[in-house]
């Protein structure tokens, strides 16, 4: 049984949010919450939020799901639509910079390890 939860749009950098990611890949669901809990990370939260729908969904999807035979299957961290902001970053030598807000999209897959059965 598998449960799917993405959010998307979310504030943060992409590249921030990997380090995180990378800390609960193919952990256990109350183990990656509990990492994900004490990370000081801001996208710790986000990442977590996210997790915890897809726990919902494993929930929802099936009234047999035994929450402690999930782990996490896939998790990933991609970047959504940068934001090109009015406001200018000085620069080296004169230049100016112009700030860019950045977005990522997460996507979480958990799994309890058996298939499907149809």
């Amino acid at each position: 049984m598998e449960a799917i939860a993405k959010g998307k749009y979310l504030k943060g950098s992409p590249q921030k949010a990997r380090l995180v990611v990378d800390l609960v890949r193919g952990k256990k669901v109350e183990e990656a919450l509990a990492i994900l809990q004490f990370t000081p990370k801001r996208a710790a939260k986000l990442i977590e939020k996210v997790m915890r729908s897809a726990l919902a969904n494993a929930e929802h999807e099936s009234s047999t799901v035994n929450v402690e035979d999930l782990f996490v299957k896939e998790i990933c961290v991609d970047s959504g639509p940068t934001k090109w902001r009015r406001r200018v970053r000085p620069a080296p030598m004169g230049r100016a910079y112009r700030q860019m807000r950045r977005a990522s999209h997460i996507s979480v897959r958990l799994s309890d390890g058996k298939e499907k059965e149809e």
